[in-house]
């Protein structure tokens, strides 16, 4: 993998570029020194240290090699050119010979150092980004999509043209444009897991690194594996408790009412016992009041699990607000109701079928919750939105709860055993969200609860 490629890698040695830069520096250098030889005396110690510049320069750029060869070059041209008789390899003076000797030693030195500094630098910068790297890996949640997103950083992080994890020979993610052939890296991650690339360069220390990416990348998907397998055992526990929720339900609150029409039933059918017609008209009442909390059930039921299912259509259509809390309103009995809804809204988006039976559920509600007031259902608009709210001075509920109760069943744990399943507000939530509207509860002032609906406006007024 390239090391230029890598984000705050700023430098790894280019030979080729080196011995063009020495080629470069070391003409330029001696061009300068020519033409101040020849207006000036140009003194030996003052070409050596520029020719060394030079070759600390390659050095950077190249590294160690192409810094020798420049080294020894610069000395040959020193030599030739600025000692001492001029344009000849002879040294007049000894002195010179001992330094240009030191000269070499220097250069050479100077550019293994400079070399392994930088060596030094990339490595630790290599060491710093590694690190983060792995920290992420470990400290990001896990999901569904985590090595994906792993192994699309590593390749943008590391250059690589392509790079997968398979299990065995089959892929597990892949990220970039598919293995033109058989790629070209292959490093093991453990528990027959692969980590495979393809990079258009290799260092071969960087084995160790992708080493460690595999590892990385084995541990995400294992992590990835238990979080889908926790999210798996989440759904079934759900499905379950909703399951035995539902035969509990059944067991009870469907067994009441067939156990009231089959003894009044019984009773009616009875040639042992002579009824008076009061007595036949109560247990007939009691029969058909015990098939309609069964129908109601079943209804409720079927209306849960259509939600559930996604299937629910709703017919939306612009109705208007005072029909349907009328209609609402005596289906559940008026002698209770305060209703004070005007006959000049503005019509609202719905169905007028499910908004009625969400507006009779949630009196039916009210009406159970106060047995001693009366209950006001009240309409007002604004904001683009008609607003329904069903109000009662009843217990109320505390916030903490106002959520719960609109969950499917969560009156079983209760201990009122009226016969019924404790769906209504799972269900009135539902059809208010296929129409596109709202409903939330809210305190009454003076105590009691209001459970309001707001529905979008149709944009055309009744009149």
């Amino acid at each position: 993998m390239p090391a230029d490629e890598r984000p705050g890698f700023s430098w790894r040695p280019r030979p080729a570029w080196g011995l063009v830069a020495a080629a470069v520096l070391l003409g330029a250098v001696t061009l300068i020194g020519l033409r101040l030889r020849e207006s000036a005396s140009v003194a030996l110690p003052s070409a050596v240290l520029v020719y060394l510049v030079a070759v600390v320069i390659v050095a950077v750029v190249g590294g160690t090699w192409p810094a020798i060869a420049a080294a020894v070059a610069s000395d040959a041209l020193i030599n030739w050119y600025f000692t001492p008789p001029y344009h000849t390899l002879t040294v007049a003076h000894r002195e010179n010979i001992t330094a240009l000797v030191v000269y070499v030693l220097v250069a050479v030195t100077v550019s293994v150092l400079v070399d392994l500094a930088a060596t030094q630098r990339a490595a630790a910068v290599r060491s710093g980004l590694e690190a983060r790297l792995l920290a992420r890996i470990t400290a990001e949640p896990v999901e569904e999509q985590s090595l994906q997103r792993l192994l699309e950083r590593l390749r943008a992080t590391f250059g690589f043209t392509a790079l997968a994890l398979w299990d065995g020979e089959e892929p597990v993610a892949h990220a970039g444009p598919p293995f033109a052939g058989p790629p070209a890296l292959r490093v093991d991650a453990g528990n027959g897991l692969l980590l495979v690339a393809e990079s258009p360069a290799t260092i071969g220390e960087d084995r160790a690194l992708l080493a460690r990416l595999a590892a990385g990348a084995a541990r995400t998907l294992e992590a990835q594996r238990l979080a889908v397998q926790a999210a798996r055992a989440e759904q079934l526990a759900e499905v379950d408790r909703l399951r035995t929720a539902i035969l509990r339900a059944v067991g009870h609150d469907l067994r009441t009412p067939l156990a009231a029409i089959k003894a009044s039933a019984s009773s009616l059918a009875s040639p042992d016992v002579a009824f008076t017609d009061a007595d036949r008209a109560e247990l007939v009442a009691t029969v058909l009041e015990s098939a309609d909390r069964l129908d109601d059930l079943i209804e409720n039921l079927l209306a849960l699990s259509r939600l559930q299912a996604g299937v629910l259509s709703a017919h939306l259509r612009p109705v208007a607000v005072d029909e349907v809390v009328a209609r609402a309103a005596l289906s559940a009995g008026r002698d209770r109701l305060a209703v004070d809804v005007p006959d000049d809204l503005p019509r609202v988006f719905a169905d007028p079928g499910l908004l009625e039976r969400v507006i009779a559920n949630l009196v039916d509600n009210a009406l159970r919750a106060d047995g001693e007031h009366r209950i006001a259902v009240r309409a007002t608009a604004g904001g683009g939105v008609v607003s329904v709210a069903v109000v009662d001075r009843g217990p109320g509920l505390p916030a903490a709860e106002r959520e719960r109760v609109f969950a499917p069943f969560q009156r079983l744990g209760d201990s009122s055993a009226d016969g019924r399943l404790g769906l209504g507000l799972a269900i009135a939530r539902g059809f208010i969200d296929a129409m596109g509207g709202r409903l939330y509860p809210a305190d009454t002032p003076g105590g009691g609860l209001t459970m309001t609906i707001e529905l979008p406006v149709a944009g055309e007024a009744t009149t």
